[in-house]
């Protein structure tokens, strides 16, 4: 499975619904346009109707009984409005559009009608890098500062479930360290190694978990051989947990300037899968974000 392949799968389905707040925006509207020229999903969409109207008209996306405007005359009003849509189920994914990540954040907690369903909201890429033979997922990159044990194990329920979604059945999850050896100054290894047992005794499950691992051994079966690790999951890793945001952050950035990688992102542990995008993200990035969300939306 490749990114490519998801959205091709997922074209040929019956459409989800993604609620889209404050989509005035010429990146979020290109990816909108795609996805509905593509089937991917339907869309209502939030925000100020005369301007949403005309950068339709500017795509050359006038009409399509894939796509709904509803008026909404602020960014916190169309928040508002695009949550209750998807918490009442007239929508499957919430999707960010030009409003900041703060206020839709503030909406999707609100305990009377927010989507908070889990302990932990946390973030999971997918990374379709060339010349590797399979997608790989990064979590926690932009959410969670510095997880303890507790909210990582949270984080990986998060990205299991989003990995399983695509057809990965029971993914290989690496908790990453820079050794591979429990250290006790290095408390990254230390939570590496209660996850690892965590899972082996069920509190953990749908996945393999071993680690501490550094991210060579992680990815590379060679390696992990050249290092003598005895392990199922060295080498073969799906998931990648970090320790620390500062971690996923430089790893994510890495990936995509470095290695060109394409990249779907969102939001997981709430009612419905979140896709955040940032105004830096492609208009393929942002559609590989959707399909991603669509894939894992109930």
């Amino acid at each position: 499975m490749n990114l490519e392949q998801l959205v091709n799968d997922l074209s040929k389905q019956p459409n989800k619904t993604v609620a889209l707040a404050a989509a005035a925006d010429k990146g979020v509207i290109e990816a909108v346009h795609k996805a509905i020229r593509i089937q991917l999903a339907s869309f209502i969409l939030y925000g100020e109707k005369h301007e949403l109207k005309q950068m339709l008209a500017d795509e050359g996306l006038i009409e399509s009984p894939s796509l709904q405007i509803v008026d909404a005359q602020s960014e916190q009003e169309a928040s508002r409005m695009a949550v209750k849509a998807v918490r009442n189920g007239e929508a499957d994914v919430l999707m960010k559009g030009m409003v900041s990540t703060s206020v839709i954040l503030k909406e999707v907690l609100n305990k009377e009608y927010g989507l908070r369903k889990g302990k932990i909201l946390s973030h999971v890429a997918a990374f379709d890098i060339e010349g590797y033979e399979r997608l790989i997922f990064v979590t926690d990159s932009g959410m969670n500062i510095e997880p303890d044990l507790t909210q990582k194990g949270e984080i990986v329920k998060n990205a299991v479930a989003i990995a399983r979604s695509i057809g990965v059945e029971l993914p290989k999850v690496v908790p990453l360290a820079a050794v591979e050896v429990v250290n006790p100054a290095m408390q990254a290894t230390l939570d590496a190694a209660a996850l690892t047992q965590m899972n082996k005794r069920g509190q953990i499950s749908d996945c393999f978990i071993d680690g501490p691992l550094a991210l060579d051994n992680a990815i590379s079966e060679k390696a992990a051989e050249q290092k003598g690790i005895q392990s199922e999951v060295a080498g073969k890793a799906d998931i990648l947990l970090v320790p620390s945001i500062e971690v996923g952050n430089a790893l994510y950035k890495s990936l995509v300037y470095f290695a060109h990688a394409k990249v779907g992102g969102v939001i997981a542990g709430a009612k419905a899968p979140i896709v955040l995008t940032s105004r830096a993200d492609s208009s393929e990035s942002k559609v590989y974000s959707i399909a991603l969300a669509v894939s894992s939306a109930k």
